[in-house]
């Protein structure tokens, strides 16, 4: 900031709060990658991370009491994450923060350790961003 510049801070908002509290002065904005609104489904992708999706959704929480402007990514894996009810809760959440929060809802595709996943469907991302768009205001599709 000293030097003009704008601060933006990509994560899974899985720190410890104390952490956001001490950089949070310094950031600007912030993409939040909330892997899913299940906590069955945070335990396997975080790897059995104590708290990990209350951690993220505090974050979340947090950053928009903090003044930075937030925005949601969330990675629709099929059979894993592409409940239509899931994806209605969690916009319903998010919405319960701010309705304004942007929420980028992205297309899986097969890499790594996954390669057996199929890609998502683009027609079920079109319909978990309708879903969501009930609730919040600002709601956009990747990887299409």
């Amino acid at each position: 900031r000293e030097k003009k510049m704008v601060n933006v801070l990509v994560t899974n908002g899985t720190a410890d709060l104390s952490i956001f509290h001490e950089i949070s002065p310094y950031i600007d904005a912030m993409n939040i990658d909330l892997k899913g609104i299940r906590a069955d489904y945070y335990d396997w992708v975080s790897g059995g991370l104590p708290q990990a999706l209350e951690t993220g959704m505090d974050t979340i929480s947090a950053a928009k009491e903090a003044g930075c402007h937030v925005e949601v990514t969330t990675l629709v894996v099929p059979g894993l994450s592409d409940s239509e009810r899931d994806m209605e809760e969690e916009a319903f959440y998010l919405s319960a923060i701010d309705p304004e929060i942007p929420l980028h809802i992205s297309r899986f595709f097969p890499r790594y350790r996954m390669r057996d996943v199929k890609a998502t469907e683009v027609s079920l991302i079109y319909r978990l961003a309708e879903n969501a768009r009930r609730h919040l205001a600002y709601v956009y599709t990747g990887n299409c």
